[in-house]
């Protein structure tokens, strides 16, 4: 039985970043390199119709033990990568925090200040990068966890299980091929979330914000009264945007527009922005608010200066969540029964869970260990992945009890 810890060290080395700008499905080619491995490896632990489909998505069913019923359940975690920090030749390292300040190169650390958290954790194996790439624990560490899981389970009484593998999660799309009915499960899980011991079926609701400036060039040394610069005009609608609600700014359930890529010159200038918030009133004010300041550009310097869109990505899972809250109250005790406290937490962003969930298939999201997604300084608790994967065994377990 290969434990969970030794599969992510192995996963991780496969380079598996999504792409937005491709248009391709799946975004990027080399996320189907690991959905082959992990195709293999779970023919070879007998479960039944493994397959990759289209979109790249590895699906299989782990039948359930002889004379058991039980609702089926999705265990689902994504292959890609986030495309914020390079995802190749990761290079994995297991080292024994001690304490204080962790370097990873010589200009690159982990400290308590970046990484909330670190300093529980001395005394521990950590697994962490080389301090050039992401480390991959979003959502590596989800696949070794359901992976080992699912060795666990043999002898065990459980009912049937569908493992779900998705592509291209980090760039939205992630459950763009998965048809909810052809899946046929009653619940399920992602397992894609921080911490050890966290439940989620909180999440934002997501829209992406566009915004093109076209301004009017002239020479500067004849502007007077005509130039219109798109460039400076792009800041004037940046600062009609409330100051204090931006990611760096919030927490907990308070939600942001976020200005993410900008681009341009004198005569056009895009800003593009992802605008986030759990209350859904709040959400469509931000949303009429940023079409508001849109208008008012229009108004100060003519009409057609701004051209606003905003764009629905994802929606809070919560009111789909709410009449299955077994799932969440059997996540808790499978917790307890391996010794970590849970605790339910917003997402402060969205997984596969939450289109699931409006899509038909109730399905909050879990722990995987890990720390600081995205960047350089992503680090995971080796203990916490063997963990993990005693805690889904022990949910799946559940089920047939």
């Amino acid at each position: 039985m290969e434990t969970a810890r030794s599969r992510f060290l192995r996963y991780v080395t496969y380079y598996t970043t999504s792409d937005e700008h491709t248009g391709a499905s799946p975004s990027t080619e080399r996320q189907k390199d690991l959905g082959r491995v992990l195709l293999a490896e779970l023919e070879s632990l007998g479960l039944a119709g493994a397959h990759m489909d289209g979109a790249g998505n590895v699906i299989a069913t782990l039948p359930a033990a002889a004379g058991v019923t039980a609702p089926v359940l999705a265990l689902i975690a994504h292959m890609d990568t986030s495309p914020d920090a390079s995802g190749e030749n990761v290079k994995p390292r297991i080292v024994r925090y001690e304490g204080g300040d962790l370097p990873l190169s010589a200009a690159v650390s982990l400290t308590e200040s970046l990484c909330p958290g670190l300093s529980a954790h001395a005394g521990e194996e950590l697994i962490v990068t080389d301090g050039t790439t992401l480390l991959g624990a979003d959502d590596k560490a989800g696949i070794a966890e359901i992976m080992a899981a699912v060795e666990l389970l043999e002898g065990r009484p459980h009912g049937e299980v569908r493992v779900v593998f998705t592509t291209d999660e980090e760039i939205g799309c992630g459950v763009d091929g998965l048809d909810v009915a052809e899946l046929a499960c009653d619940y399920g899980y992602t397992v894609d979330g921080g911490p050890l011991g966290e439940i989620e079926y909180e999440n934002f609701n997501a829209a992406s914000g566009d915004v093109t400036f076209r301004g009017v060039g002239v020479h500067p040394g004849s502007a007077k009264d005509v130039m219109v610069n798109a460039a400076t005009v792009a800041m004037a609608f940046h600062a009609m945007l409330p100051t204090d609600e931006v990611p760096e700014k919030t927490d907990g359930y308070q939600g942001f527009f976020h200005l993410h890529a900008m681009s341009g010159d004198v005569t056009e200038a895009q800003l593009h922005y992802i605008i986030r918030d759990h209350d859904r009133d709040r959400f469509e004010a931000r949303k009429a608010l940023f079409h508001r300041c849109a208008d008012a550009i229009n108004a100060q310097y003519g009409p057609g200066t701004a051209s606003a869109v905003t764009t629905d990505s994802y929606y809070n899972m919560k009111e789909k969540i709410l009449p299955h809250m077994d799932l969440i109250h059997r996540a808790e005790d499978a917790f307890r029964k391996n010794d970590v406290t849970p605790l339910c937490v917003p997402i402060r962003g969205g997984t596969d869970g939450a289109r699931l969930s409006w899509d038909g298939l109730p399905c909050p999201n879990l722990s995987t260990g890990g720390y600081n997604f995205h960047g350089v300084r992503e680090w995971i608790p080796a203990a916490s992945l063997d963990a993990m994967a005693a805690v889904l065994a022990d949910l799946v377990s559940g089920f047939a009890q």
